[in-house]
C-alpha cells in the first residue's frame, strides 16, 4: 500500500512539475513536451478540399515576366479544390501549412490549355458598327462578355482570337499560404 501512495505521488509531481533529464554535465533539464504535441498539431492544419484558403501569389512567364500577383493587394481566398482556380494551382495547394511557400512550373494542360483553333474566327466587316476603329491587339467583347483579341485586320474582315491569354503557355507561380478556414465560403 505504501509503493503504490508513494508511486502516486511521484507521478503527481511528474505531471505537476514536468519531466526531467540529466545532461552531460549532470544537471536537470526540463523536457519540453509541448513542442511535441505542437508539431504533431500542426499536421492536422495542412490544406484539405473544401478549406477556405487565402494565399499570396506572383504569377510569371518562363521569360520572368510577371503576368499577376496579389503583392500589395488583399490575400486571394478561394475553397481549395472546389474548382475555382486553375487546376494546377488548386492541386498545389492541398497540403501547404500556414506559412508556406511554394514554387510551381504548370505546363498548359494545368493552366489556361493549349491554344485552341476554333476559338480563333475571321469575322466579316459587316458584323461590326465601327470596324474602321479597330485594331490589331484590342481587346473587344462579344454581347455575352466573351472576351477576344484581334489578332489581324484588313479591309474585309478581322480575326479575332477568343482563347485566353495564357493559354499555351508555361506558367511559373510563388504560393503564400496565409490562413485555412475548414468552414466554406
Amino acid at each position: 500500500m505504501f509503493f503504490f501512495k508513494f508511486f502516486s505521488i511521484l507521478i503527481f509531481f511528474v505531471l505537476i512539475f514536468g519531466c526531467t533529464n540529466l545532461n552531460q554535465n549532470g544537471d536537470e533539464e526540463v523536457i519540453n513536451m509541448s513542442n511535441n504535441v505542437n508539431n504533431n498539431l500542426d499536421d492536422f492544419k495542412k490544406v484539405k478540399i473544401g478549406d477556405n484558403i487565402s494565399v499570396n501569389y506572383t504569377g510569371r512567364l518562363l521569360s520572368g515576366e510577371i503576368f499577376d500577383s496579389s503583392i500589395g493587394r488583399q490575400p486571394l481566398s478561394f475553397v481549395a479544390g472546389a474548382g475555382q482556380m486553375i487546376k494546377g494551382f488548386d492541386e498545389a495547394v492541398i497540403g501547404m501549412k500556414i506559412g508556406e511557400t511554394k514554387e510551381i512550373t504548370l505546363s498548359p494542360e494545368q493552366a489556361y490549355g493549349e491554344i485552341d483553333d476554333s476559338k480563333i474566327i475571321t469575322f466579316e466587316k459587316n458584323s461590326f458598327n465601327n470596324f474602321e476603329e479597330l485594331k490589331v491587339g484590342l481587346i473587344v467583347k462579344t454581347e455575352s462578355d466573351l472576351e477576344g483579341i484581334i489578332m489581324e485586320k484588313n479591309d474585309n474582315n478581322a480575326i479575332i482570337n477568343f482563347n485566353h491569354k495564357l493559354a499555351g503557355k508555361t506558367l511559373v507561380f510563388e504560393i503564400s499560404l496565409v490562413s485555412i478556414n475548414q468552414e466554406n465560403l
